[in-house]
């Protein structure tokens, strides 16, 4: 049998509003499913009006432009209906995927089904568990004293994966998916007799342990601010009283 790394894969990757996963919004979304190294991935594309401004400094991240997707997108409930499905089909499948910084994606993915379809990703995935494989988690925990930043650019430059077109959903998830393969067949030792449902157990921990020490790094610069242990998806705030 073919290690995890060698196997069939799937990555996702949004592109937003903003950085806040409360209150920013999905514009646009990629799945790549692929089955061996070897094989040509398939590629799935959405585009969303979100029906709320853009902010110029998003749209200068991924180009992305009101106007573009008032003409283009779609309105946000039957397509973020059609990722939540498209994500339970992978976790139906049994293929683990590959999400760069989880907690974002994902969470602000739960969030979006829950302001449009009164819904949460777990209730579209219902029994099927979701094994996630995030490269920059996987990176950090096996590489701890790599200097340097962990972007999705740096994790290719590092891992020597071709990037073209960053910041396009489709781009940034194929070239994930890319660096997780290329990553596990670095750290095989350590790696491949793990199956994916116990790496995604010791991602939590792995995280929750990143998570930690960012926040104590905040603290010793003298700007303490919470960092958030949770992974792959941020649980909901609790409501305003």
């Amino acid at each position: 049998m073919p290690c995890w790394y060698e196997g069939p894969l799937a990555s996702f990757d949004t592109e937003t509003t903003g950085v806040d996963v409360e209150t920013d919004r999905v514009v646009s979304a990629a799945l790549v499913v692929q089955e061996t190294p070897r094989s040509a991935p398939r590629v799935t594309r959405w585009l969303i009006n979100p029906g709320v401004e853009i902010p110029e400094a998003a749209t200068a991240v991924h180009g992305l432009t009101a106007g573009h997707l008032a003409r283009s997108g779609r309105w946000p409930s039957p397509v973020l209906e059609e990722i939540a499905k498209a994500l339970a089909a992978q976790a139906l499948a049994g293929r683990p995927l590959v999400v760069m910084n989880a907690p974002f994606d994902l969470t602000l993915l739960d969030r979006e089904l829950k302001r449009h379809r009164a819904s949460s990703l777990a209730a579209y995935l219902g029994t099927q568990p979701l094994h996630v494989l995030d490269p920059r988690v996987l990176d950090k925990h096996l590489d701890r004293y790599r200097k340097g930043r962990r972007t999705l650019t740096d994790l290719c430059a590092h891992y020597e994966v071709e990037l073209e077109g960053a910041h396009e959903a489709a781009a940034d998830a194929l070239a994930a998916l890319h660096v997780v393969r290329t990553l596990g067949q670095r750290f095989a030792q350590r790696l491949d007799q793990l199956q994916p449902s116990a790496l995604h157990t010791l991602q939590t921990k792995w995280y929750a342990a990143q998570a930690r020490g960012l926040q104590a790094w905040f603290a010793r610069s003298g700007k303490p601010e919470p960092v958030d242990p949770h992974w792959p998806i941020r649980p909901e705030l609790p409501a305003a009283a």
